[in-house]
C-alpha cells in the first residue's frame, strides 16, 4: 500500500476546560481529496491548526508520508510539504498578487530582482496548475473568488505538496465554487493532496474521495464518498436525523411592511450600485434576493438598515415614509422595528476582541433591560447571553469568552440570536447560513419560517440559490443592480440562473 500523506495518532487538544480535539485517529491517502466534516465547534479547523502549527496538541502523534514530525509553526508545516489556506484570507490588501505571494519568503534582500523572481516563477505555476491571474493586479481589486486563487498560488510557491482549504467556498458564488472544484481536480490530477474542511455536504459528495466525520472533538466515522450519501453524514454530524429540506407551510401575506421605491445607492467610490429599485416586502412572507454577488444586494441591504446613504428613492417602513438619502440611521431603523443581520458577520456584525455577552447586545446596549443607571447591567447581560447560546446551541456555552475564539458559524449564530430575539417587525438578513453546519443550517431556517408565521416581514439576500429557493415566498432577481425579474419558489434553477446573468428567458429561448 502507499504510504499516507498525513497521519494523526491519538490527538488531543484542550483551551482551558474546553476539549477542543479528543484522541483523534485519521488518515489522509496522497493524491486524494479527503473532506472533513462536522458542526460548527466540532474541532475541524483546531485540528487542522495542529497540523499546520498554530497550535500544539496536548497529546499524539503526526506522520508526513510516514515519518513522525514536529510541527512547531507553520514553517515547519511548510517544510514539510504543507500548505493551508484559511476561511480568512490572509493577503495584504494594498499589495500585488506577485507582493503577497512573496512575503514572508523574499529569500533575497535585493526586493526588486526578488520580485522579478517571484513574478516569473508566479507565471509558471500559473500555467502548471491553470491558475491564471494578473501578477501585477492589487489584491483589493480582484474578486474574492481570484483572491482564494492568489492564497493557493502562495501555497504552492512554498513546495506544498499536501493542501488544507478551511471553508473555502464560505465567501464563493456557486459558479466561482465550481470553478476552485476544477482548480482542486487539477490539483489532484497533478498528484497532490487535499483536505478539505465544508459544512456543506454538496460539495463533498461532489469533488472528495474520502469523508471524516467530527462531532464534539472527536471523528465518529469515516466513510468513501461513493458509498454514503448526505442523509447519513448529516446525521452522523449532528447524532440525530437531519431535515435537508425546508418544511414550511402556504404563505398568509398582510399588508406591506417595508416599501422601497425608485432606490438608487452608490458605492464609496461613487459608482451606482443599486439602480431605481422598487418592490415591496408583506407581514407574513420572506421575499428572496437571488443574484451573483456584487450585483448591488450589499448595497441595498445597507442602504435599508440606514448604513450606506442612498441618492435618490424612498422608503416606507410600517407605514412611516423615510428618506434614505442621509435621514436614517442604524440606531433609527432599529428603534423603528427594522433588524438587520449583516453579510459581513466580521465587519459589521461583531466586535472579535469583545465577549460574548457584549457582542450579544450591539446595537441595543441602551435598552434599558441592560442599564443600571448610566451603566450596563453585567448581570442581566450575562443572563440575556446565556438564554440565547441555550436557544441557538453556541458552542462552547461561554458568554465570557471572546468573540473571536468562537468558530465562524457560532459567530453566525450569536448575530441571528441578537437581531431575531428583539422580534422585528421587518428582518433584513444577508447570507444568514454562511459557514454554518447543516444541523444549525435546520434550526436557523426553521427559525426563519416561524418569524414568517408570526406576521415578521422578512427580506433575505444569499448566494445559496437552493436557500433562495427553500425559503423564499417570492423570489426578485437582481442583475447589474437592477431587479429584473420576479419568480415563484417553483421557478426552475435554470430560469433563475438565466435571469442572474442577465439574460431573460425569451432571449435564451431564441
Amino acid at each position: 500500500m502507499a504510504v499516507p500523506a498525513i497521519e494523526l495518532i491519538g490527538i488531543s487538544k484542550s483551551f482551558g476546560p474546553v476539549q477542543a480535539n479528543r484522541d483523534i485517529n485519521l488518515t489522509v491517502e496522497a493524491g486524494t481529496i479527503h473532506g472533513i466534516v462536522g458542526e460548527n465547534g466540532a474541532g475541524k479547523s483546531t485540528l487542522m491548526s495542529i497540523i499546520y502549527g498554530f497550535y500544539q496538541a496536548d497529546a499524539g502523534e503526526i506522520r508526513v508520508k510516514g515519518e513522525p514530525v514536529s510541527i512547531p509553526d507553520s514553517n515547519a508545516a511548510i517544510a514539510h510539504g504543507i500548505g493551508m489556506v484559511h476561511q480568512h484570507f490572509m493577503l495584504v490588501e494594498n499589495f500585488t498578487v506577485t507582493e503577497n505571494v512573496m512575503l514572508g519568503a523574499e529569500q533575497s534582500g535585493l526586493l526588486n530582482a526578488g520580485i522579478r523572481r517571484v513574478r516569473a516563477e508566479l507565471l509558471r505555476l500559473e500555467r502548471e496548475h491553470g491558475l491564471e491571474i494578473d501578477p501585477d493586479a492589487v489584491i483589493e481589486d480582484l474578486p474574492v473568488g481570484l483572491q482564494q486563487r492568489v492564497e493557493i498560488l502562495k501555497a504552492l510557491y512554498r513546495g506544498a505538496e499536501i493542501l488544507i482549504l478551511d471553508e473555502p467556498t464560505g465567501v464563493l458564488t456557486p459558479a466561482e465554487a465550481d470553478q476552485l472544484f476544477g482548480v482542486l481536480r487539477q490539483l489532484k490530477a497533478e498528484g497532490k493532496t487535499i483536505v478539505l474542511i465544508t459544512h456543506k455536504l454538496r460539495e463533498i459528495l461532489a469533488v472528495t474521495d474520502a469523508v471524516s466525520v467530527m462531532r464534539r472533538g472527536e471523528i465518529v466515522a469515516t466513510k468513501r464518498t461513493a458509498e454514503t450519501s448526505a442523509g447519513e453524514l448529516a446525521e452522523l454530524m449532528v447524532g440525530r436525523r437531519v431535515l435537508l429540506r425546508v418544511d414550511k407551510a402556504e404563505a398568509k401575506p398582510a399588508a406591506p411592511a417595508l416599501k422601497v421605491s425608485n432606490l438608487t445607492v452608490h458605492d464609496s467610490r461613487g459608482v451606482p450600485m443599486v439602480k431605481d429599485v422598487s418592490f415591496e416586502v408583506r407581514a407574513g412572507e420572506i421575499v428572496g434576493i437571488a443574484g451573483v454577488a456584487g450585483n448591488g444586494q450589499s448595497e441595498l441591504l445597507e442602504a435599508l438598515a440606514g448604513i450606506r446613504p442612498a441618492k435618490s428613492g424612498t422608503i416606507e417602513l410600517l407605514g412611516q415614509r423615510l428618506d434614505p438619502c442621509g435621514g436614517i440611521d442604524p440606531a433609527g431603523m432599529r428603534a423603528a422595528g427594522l433588524a438587520h443581520v449583516p453579510e459581513d458577520r466580521h465587519g459589521m456584525g461583531l466586535v472579535l476582541p469583545f465577549r460574548e455577552a457584549e457582542n450579544a447586545i450591539l446595537g441595543y446596549h441602551r435598552d434599558r433591560s441592560y442599564a443600571k443607571g448610566p451603566f450596563l447591567d453585567l448581570s442581566a447581560m450575562r443572563r440575556d447571553a446565556e438564554a440565547k447560546i441555550g436557544a441557538y446551541d453556541i458552542r462552547p456555552p461561554n458568554s465570557e469568552l471572546r468573540t473571536a475564539n468562537f468558530s465562524g458559524g457560532n459567530q453566525q449564530k450569536i448575530v441571528l440570536a441578537r437581531e431575531m430575539e428583539r422580534g422585528p417587525k421587518v428582518l433584513l438578513i444577508g447570507q444568514p447560513t454562511r459557514g454554518v453546519d447543516v444541523g444549525a443550517i435546520e434550526f436557523i431556517h426553521r427559525r426563519i419560517v416561524a418569524m414568517r408565521d408570526e406576521g415578521r416581514a422578512i427580506l433575505l439576500v444569499s448566494v445559496e440559490l437552493d436557500e433562495i429557493r427553500g425559503l423564499a415566498d417570492r423570489i426578485l432577481v437582481m442583475f447589474d443592480g437592477r431587479i429584473v425579474g420576479e419568480r415563484s419558489p417553483d421557478a426552475s434553477e435554470g430560469e433563475i440562473g438565466l435571469l442572474m446573468a442577465g439574460v431573460e428567458s425569451r432571449d435564451a429561448a431564441e
